[in-house]
């Protein structure tokens, strides 16, 4: 159940259906005329992703949106409830001559809770779950690298899914760079949340993941 925090603020309420109309599909399988590549990861709240990725250098942007069902383009009031299959999740656009996909898999890790199924911290249902979805075989290859290390790490199952990438649907504009538009409201909910509190359990000095210079 999400805590009060997370409630859409009234202008948010307003503005949903005309941001619902205006948001769009991208395509996880284009490839950008501009050298960039996009890969896509799902934390539990989507507002908390996207800080991670926004302080790297090669990281050109990030979009918070809904990818993993079947659903066409969902809004957040059906994502939150549950059932459409869609998971919140983060577009990276990134220069990969600057930052790799194998250096953004680090900073996904040490941002989730791999053991939580369908939830993470505070957000519980599939439309929160972790999960690694990947754009192409090269990603794919990665990526179950990747879970193979955590499961040695750990020792122990690790609930975070592995999927290939189907339609990511943008979220309504009131979602996006939501830290910054509101950044009181973001550290409350994160507090209330105990997201930072159960990162450093898990990874310890880990926690967040490096800032490749």
């Amino acid at each position: 159940m999400l805590i009060p925090a997370r409630s859409l603020p009234l202008a948010g309420l307003l503005a949903a259906g005309l941001a619902a109309a205006t948001a769009h599909a991208a395509d996880p399988s284009s490839t950008a005329n501009d050298g960039l590549s996009t890969a896509i990861f799902a934390g539990g709240c989507f507002w908390c992703m996207e800080p991670p990725y926004d302080r790297q250098p090669g990281v050109e942007a990030t979009t918070s949106g809904y990818i993993g069902g079947e659903l066409e383009d969902p809004g957040y009031e059906q994502v939150s409830r549950g059932g459409t299959g869609h998971a919140e999740a983060v577009a990276i656009t990134y220069d990969p001559d600057t930052i790799s996909y194998a250096q953004l898999l680090e900073i996904f890790w040490r941002n989730v809770d791999p053991f939580a199924e369908d939830r993470q911290f505070c957000d519980s249902g599939s439309q929160y779950r972790s999960a690694i979805f990947y754009r192409n075989e090269r990603q794919r290859e990665l990526a179950e690298a990747s879970l193979a290390e955590m499961q040695k790490r750990f020792d122990r199952p690790i609930a975070t899914e592995l999927a290939a990438a189907g339609t990511f649907w943008d979220a309504e504009d009131y979602h996006q760079n939501y830290y910054e538009k509101n950044p009181l409201r973001y550290k409350f909910y994160r507090f209330r949340c105990g997201r930072d509190d159960r990162l450093e359990a898990v990874w310890g000095d880990e926690a967040g993941g490096p800032t490749f210079e």
